[in-house]
């Protein structure tokens, strides 16, 4: 389709064809908890870009008049009828949107604020992101922010050590929980988890420890310890985790999960009947992404089916819709808007 053909009429609720990534510490819970085919290469994947609008992975979308569109295009094309009033911009689209699956415990790292990010240079964009997890294994855990007492000395002493963990805030992983990673924040995702990642539109990651392990070439990942260390946040020992709601429920909740948040804003539906929404005056774009159960999006009489795991984009222009559960199954749906 020409870009002079797609205009804000056309827009519907759009999914987009994941893109995976291998990823030397990958998992297999896509398959087994989300049932996705996953491409076999004898490196895992460990991730999967649901909605992607940067320069070397773009999402397209999967169906219906658009299908083969890239979002790109999308946002150029449709501008704040896609985006709302509240994008900071229209050249792309302003979130990253990934489903994270850790078989071995990812690197120790951070990502750099926007501060930051203009003192290191290089191309550096500043990334906060959030975490949903979707499920575990047993003994999963999620490691996110400094204790109290910890010091820039102790870190930088314990980089090479697997006592490096002992300076960490470390929770035991619990599907349901999310945690809030401001830019600033060395982390570590553990062994174990599967998660839903909405982030800024960023691929900055500066590695301060590998544990060790070494890529599929057989050689040491690159470490970026400067950069890194400039990046680190040490005033903020905040605690990162936001508990689930437990048990379910004979009515449909809407849960706040990131509010406080400059770039995006996080809500848990939990819904047992049909739920009636809108983007009201195209203030901004809804993401949907199905966490657990099955629905269906229903706007002026067309339908979308949304599977666990998928993410649907609900253009700011839109207005009203409807989610509603599958089956008789109640369903989990993680909303992000702007």
């Amino acid at each position: 389709m020409s870009s002079s053909a797609i205009t804000a009429d056309r827009l519907y609720p759009l999914k987009f064809c994941p893109v995976y990534q291998e990823r030397v510490w990958g998992g297999t819970l896509m398959t087994e908890t989300l049932g996705r085919e996953l491409p076999q290469s004898g490196v895992p994947t460990g991730e999967s870009w649901e909605l992607s609008d940067r320069h070397d992975i773009q999402s397209v979308v999967k169906e219906g008049e658009l299908a083969g569109v890239s979002i790109n295009e999308l946002v150029t094309a449709c501008g704040r009828a896609l985006l709302g009033s509240k994008a900071p911009a229209t050249d792309k689209f302003p979130l990253l949107v990934k489903l994270i699956d850790a078989g071995e415990r990812l690197s120790l790292q951070v990502h750099p604020d926007t501060q930051a990010s203009r003192l290191i240079g290089g191309g550096a964009e500043p990334k906060t992101e959030m975490w949903y997890i979707i499920d575990t294994r047993p003994g999963a855990k999620i490691m996110a922010g400094l204790h109290g007492r910890a010091t820039r000395l102790q870190l930088t002493t314990l980089l090479d050590s697997p006592e490096i963990e002992s300076l960490m805030q470390v929770y035991p992983s619990q599907p349901g929980d999310a945690y809030y990673i401001p830019a600033g924040t060395i982390h570590a995702i553990g062994a174990g988890n599967l998660l839903l990642e909405i982030q800024q539109n960023s691929d900055t990651t500066y590695r301060i420890s590998d544990w060790g392990r070494v890529g599929s070439d057989g050689k040491p990942r690159q470490l970026h310890r400067e950069e890194g260390m400039k990046a680190i946040n040490f005033t903020n020992r905040t605690n990162p985790r936001i508990a689930g709601a437990v048990g379910k429920t004979k009515f449909n909740r809407k849960y706040d999960v990131v509010t406080n948040c400059p770039f995006f804003k996080v809500f848990d539906l939990r819904l047992s009947s049909r739920w009636n929404d809108t983007t009201k005056p195209g203030d901004s774009f809804h993401l949907l992404s199905a966490i657990h159960g099955s629905a269906v999006i229903e706007r002026k009489g067309e339908q979308t089916f949304v599977a666990p795991g998928e993410t649907v984009l609900i253009p700011a222009c839109c207005g009203a819709y409807t989610i509603t559960p599958e089956g008789k199954n109640d369903c989990v749906i993680v909303k992000t808007t702007l």
